[in-house]
């Protein structure tokens, strides 16, 4: 969806929290993105996740995966716990909590409008929903 977007439509991805034990999980989005290694990084991360079932949840297994990933952990370490990291993560919290995320994967469009699979029945009908909402947007 990102590739095929109209240029006018920005899509950010935005990883949420729905309680303290997630933070670090964020942390680690951020600081992969920051690094300029989201790209190559965030599919090995999902799947030792959900696939392998490895615990990625505090920071020392996180620093202890990524070290093995080639990331220059020392980097990794410093963008991890900069002020730009913790921004970033606030920022999500805030738009999480303006949105009324409940679950995921969810979209917002706009600061205005939200939808989730619940909501529209099915992720390919949010799509849908989200593609008119964004003509809505763009009439203001």
């Amino acid at each position: 969806m990102i590739k095929s977007a109209p240029k006018d439509l920005s899509i950010r991805r935005v990883p949420v929290a729905f309680n303290a034990s997630f933070v670090p999980q964020q942390k680690l989005y951020f600081t992969l993105e920051g690094m300029g290694k989201l790209d190559t990084v965030h599919g090995k991360v999902f799947r030792a996740i959900h696939v392998e079932k490895q615990k990625l949840a505090k920071d020392d297994e996180i620093f202890a995966w990524v070290a093995q990933q080639g990331v220059d952990i020392a980097k990794f370490k410093e963008m991890y716990s900069s002020f730009t990291v913790a921004s970033q993560v606030r920022r999500a919290t805030a738009l999480q909590e303006g949105y009324g995320v409940e679950g995921v994967p969810s979209m917002g469009v706009a600061g205005r409008f939200y939808t989730d699979g619940t909501m529209a029945g099915s992720m390919q009908t949010v799509l849908q929903v989200v593609e008119h909402l964004a003509g809505v947007a763009r009439k203001g």
